[in-house]
């Protein structure tokens, strides 16, 4: 036996998460989306000519205000009724126009996000589970959900205002070319100070917001920590240092987001300046205009009233950066996921599943100490290989590599003569499954919760299987049988109920080894006969890894391992250890003992 050197592997949390897109990888990927969508480009120039003619129409109405100036003054002759007339139609036509296009535009953005969203969880699904272990399942919560939430109101906020905005500039900068040339001094002057304000502002936000949302996946990842390993942090009074630990992510978020605002208030500054600077501009010209007779009282008001209608557009333009630039930050880690497909595993072209399992050697630490150093085992086909210890000794651990839920970082995790890293989706499926403590119920019927594990198997199929693992008490008293609703939008299942669900699943994916992490702890309470039975019909005939809670369960197995530290300490059969006088004979003895007092006092077993 190989053994390992004495210090881990460095792991950093960084080094394994899933990468952020670059500017170029976002753009083909938000190319690629537009594609996909159904005459989007026809629908784009629509959605742009009517948000162009809304924009023109707004640019009339400060124009017909002028003439209503010079109609008072008595500069020019007309009809106060028909302008006003022409003021209301250019209103309602461009409010008109302009919803019509804003409509187009978030449609068609919805669209695009929709299938984004899609894609990235179809990516996720397919990777290989041990990478998204790897990367942090809080870090894939937070991209599908804060940064698609996220990128979802920013879409939803800006592209159709950008859209507007930016046009609105475009056909008040023609207008006022139109009216006198002059006029042009305002855009000219003030242009170059928006441009610099934009370039502080888009040369600091966009990694300030990559921290926050970042940031937020760590928080994210410390809540699910804490929530899943709800028993442990309470069997090991953690509770105030994983209080402790949210909190600090919870602030480090707070840090980074007042951080990334900060960024928009020296941005408002900047405004103000502009703002300043462009009405002082346009009075001036304007006054210099009417004094030269270039142009009348009305025909400046106009302009004046068109640029001051401008400050609206570019504020909403420049102060919607900040939106943009946490959209953009969200949309990077979107695609960050997307970017970069796994490639399938292509079909090894293994043997039909025998069920031989052989771990050789099998090192692996999570970037501290070592959790599990040295596991070496074997689990012929057809036998039962039980693993005991105390909390802490690495049994989910060597559960999770045979599982090929983590990958060893030293020696190798065999099925069938192959690493299981080397097997296919398909051939992996055949081979392995695994139950754990925590299992879920989906949402649906019954039958589609159970057709999961095999799509083709009739319904004399599931009845049998649910009747294997004696769930026939319950099955019988739903309302609707196979068609009655289940999971979270329909009838809970206790937790017994839910397991033993699990187990049929499992018996019609009718896998040649199945991994039990602790799948019968619930077998302390109500029915947990009928659940001890149920996991020794899947583990009938097939190799089976069993974490057992219960030491009657393991004292059934062909052998038993006991862990401790890390290390398989003992090995061998029920009878063997206990006549050996080790840790093996001193938990068993605790363990009979319990029951003997329960027994007496009338309660139920031990868990």
């Amino acid at each position: 036996m190989t053994t390992t050197s004495s210090t881990p592997p460095v792991k950093t949390d960084t080094a394994l998460r899933f990468p952020v897109a670059s500017a170029g990888q976002v753009r083909r990927e938000v190319a690629r989306q537009l594609a996909r969508v159904r005459h989007a480009r026809r629908w784009l120039v629509v959605a742009l000519i009517l948000l162009s003619l809304g924009a023109t129409a707004g640019v009339l109405i400060p124009q017909l205000m002028g003439r209503i100036v010079d109609l008072v003054s008595g500069e020019t002759a007309g009809s106060l009724w028909q302008i006003g007339a022409l003021l209301l139609a250019a209103a309602i036509g461009g409010a008109a126009l302009s919803a019509s296009g804003f409509y187009l535009v978030a449609r068609l953005s919805e669209r695009v996000i929709a299938n984004l969203r899609q894609d990235m969880v179809g990516t996720a699904l397919g990777l290989p589970t041990h990478r998204v272990e790897d990367a942090g399942s809080g870090d894939l919560v937070s991209r599908s959900t804060d940064d698609v939430a996220e990128l979802s109101s920013a879409v939803t906020e800006t592209v159709p205002t950008l859209s507007t905005s930016a046009l609105t500039v475009v056909a008040t900068v023609i207008a006022l070319f139109a009216l006198d040339w002059q006029f042009l001094v305002v855009p000219l002057v003030v242009a170059p100070l928006y441009y610099v304000a934009a370039r502080r502002y888009l040369a600091k936000a966009p990694g300030r917001y990559a921290s926050e949302r970042a940031a937020m996946a760590e928080r994210a990842r410390r809540v699910l920590e804490a929530i899943r390993g709800r028993a442990t942090v309470r069997a090991f009074s953690l509770e105030g240092r994983m209080h402790t630990r949210i909190g600090n992510a919870s602030w480090y978020v707070v840090r980074k987001g007042i951080r990334a605002r900060t960024t928009m208030l020296v941005l408002n500054v900047w405004m103000l300046v502009g703002e300043f600077l462009m009405l002082a501009i346009a009075l001036t010209v304007g006054y210099h205009l009417v004094a030269t007779g270039a142009l009348t009282v009305g025909a400046v008001t106009g302009a004046v009233l068109m640029i001051i209608r401008l400050r609206g557009p570019l504020m909403t333009f420049m102060r919607i950066l900040d939106v943009v630039q946490s959209g953009y930050a969200s949309l990077s880690r979107i695609v960050g996921v997307v970017v970069d497909p796994p490639v399938p595993v292509p079909d090894s072209g293994v043997e039909p599943p025998q069920g031989r399992v052989e771990l050789r050697d099998v090192s692996f630490s999570y970037g501290g100490s070592w959790a599990v150093r040295d596991i070496s085992f074997t689990i012929a086909p057809g036998r039962t290989v039980a693993i005991v210890g105390a909390s802490g000794a690495g049994k989910t651990t060597v559960a999770a590599l045979l599982a090929g839920l983590l990958v060893p970082d030293a020696g190798e995790v065999l099925v069938d003569g192959h690493p299981v890293s080397s097997l296919s989706d398909r051939e992996r499926i055949a081979r392995l499954a695994t139950v754990s403590q925590e299992v879920h119920v989906f949402s649906g019927t019954l039958r589609q919760d159970l057709t999961l594990a095999r799509p083709e198997a009739t319904d004399g199929e599931l009845l049998d299987a649910l009747r294997r693992v004696n769930a026939t008490a319950w099955f019988e008293r739903l309302p609707e049988g196979l068609d009655t609703v289940v999971g979270a939008r329909g009838l809970q299942l206790d937790p017994v109920a839910a397991q033993q669900l699990a187990l049929a699943r499992v018996l019609l994916l009718d896998p040649a080894v199945i991994v039990m992490d602790e799948a019968t702890a619930e077998a302390g309470s109500a029915g947990a006969e009928a659940l001890e039975r149920a996991a020794d019909e899947v583990t009938r005939d097939r190799s089976a890894l069993v974490i057992a809670h219960r030491l009657d369960q393991a004292s059934r197995a062909d052998i038993i391992l006991v862990m401790d530290s890390g290390r398989i300490v003992e090995r061998g059969t029920h009878d063997d250890l206990v006549a050996h006088g080790g840790i093996y004979h001193r938990l068993w003895a605790a363990w009979s003992a319990g029951r003997r007092a329960t027994a007496v006092d009338g309660a139920p077993d031990p868990a």
